[in-house]
């Protein structure tokens, strides 16, 4: 039986910035990824990486440079905005800072009714529906008739929760959507996405800093580098699976809840993002650990590398890494 088709899927994708005529910026270098029908799924990476570029794409917020990003099998990366109005529904966006997402001028009910009008839901109750999306996101009913800024950050995020979900989409696109508040409240705001995830049978990508979290809520994790997809994989087991040299750089830097256990552990170095990425071969050969491991062979100066299978829906982007000891690449 064939699999069947994801309900997003990006081809190829690149983001370019330019700052003159003869410079750009590449934040997003041919990214290739799939989102299944009900899935959450984890992209992580450092600042810098490329992960909101990408999400503003996916949403069009911003038009790739290349690429295809295929929406229930149509593509939509380069579509004329009339065309892709009753599409736009179906793909909404949660934000990182939910103050600045939110118009201060505007009360919770006109923030709330305005997709519902926008795409032409629900005529004649929308007042009805702004209760019923408040008792999804769990706010009482009365705050329909306030302000953003009378609402702590979680509940400021719930509303963003709540006017993507008026659109009723079939996909939400969360970029860093815990990042900006407290860590009792993150959990809050996970436990939160999940339910309504199962509800409503939403599929999600879920972009975050947080390794752990992302392991913990997602399917599946995709790790970002540079603009580029280095490492897919099942969230099952994703700290000790994780073969590629970046993603176990990140690993080497998160805290483990034992602090002996913690101090034991050997960190891998990872030099920051200065420069550009090289025109050929790895774009992460210049912060890579086991390139230097491996005593700096030219394949990593001279061939990029693609996507690779290494395991059962595990895809890595290094020449290298199975060619390693696992326990090389655990301590670095």
């Amino acid at each position: 039986m064939a699999a069947p088709e994801p309900i997003l899927g990006l081809d190829d994708v690149s983001v370019t910035y330019n700052s003159g005529k003869r410079t750009a910026f590449h934040a997003v270098d041919r990214a290739s990824l799939e989102l299944g029908e009900g899935e959450i799924l984890g992209l992580v990476g450092e600042s810098g990486c490329g992960k909101s570029s990408l999400a503003k794409a996916i949403v069009r917020l911003l038009r790739p440079s290349n690429g295809h990003i295929f929406f229930r099998g149509t593509d939509i990366a380069d579509m004329p905005a009339r065309r892709l109005k009753p599409i736009r529904r179906h793909i909404q966006m949660v934000f990182q800072d939910p103050f600045s997402s939110l118009d201060p001028r505007m009360r919770v009910r006109s923030t709330l009714s305005e997709p519902l009008e926008v795409h032409g839901l629900h005529h004649g109750r929308h007042r009805e529906r702004v209760a019923e999306l408040l008792d999804l996101v769990g706010l009482p009913r009365e705050a329909a008739d306030r302000y953003p800024h009378e609402f702590s950050g979680g509940q400021r995020q719930r509303i963003g929760i709540a006017r993507a979900l008026a659109a009723e989409p079939s996909v939400l696109v969360c970029d860093e959507p815990t990042s900006a508040l407290d860590v009792s409240i993150q959990s809050q705001i996970l436990n939160l996405l999940g339910e309504l995830q199962r509800e409503l049978g939403l599929s999600i990508l879920f972009i975050s800093h947080n390794l752990p979290a992302v392991a913990m809520f997602a399917q599946r994790v995709a790790v970002m580098e540079r603009g580029r997809v280095v490492e897919v994989l099942p969230s099952a087991g994703f700290e000790t699976h994780a073969r590629h040299p970046y993603t176990r750089a990140l690993l080497s830097a998160v805290p483990l809840a034992d602090p002996l256990e913690d101090r034991k552990r050997r960190r891998i170095p990872l030099p920051g993002l200065e420069g550009r990425a090289p025109e050929t071969g790895c774009a992460f050969q210049p912060r890579c650990w086991l390139y230097r491991d491996q005593g700096e062979p030219s394949r990593c100066r001279a061939e990029r590398p693609d996507l690779r299978v290494a395991g059962p829906g595990h895809y890595v982007r290094c020449h290298f890494c199975d060619e390693v000891e696992p326990a090389q690449l655990q301590t670095g």
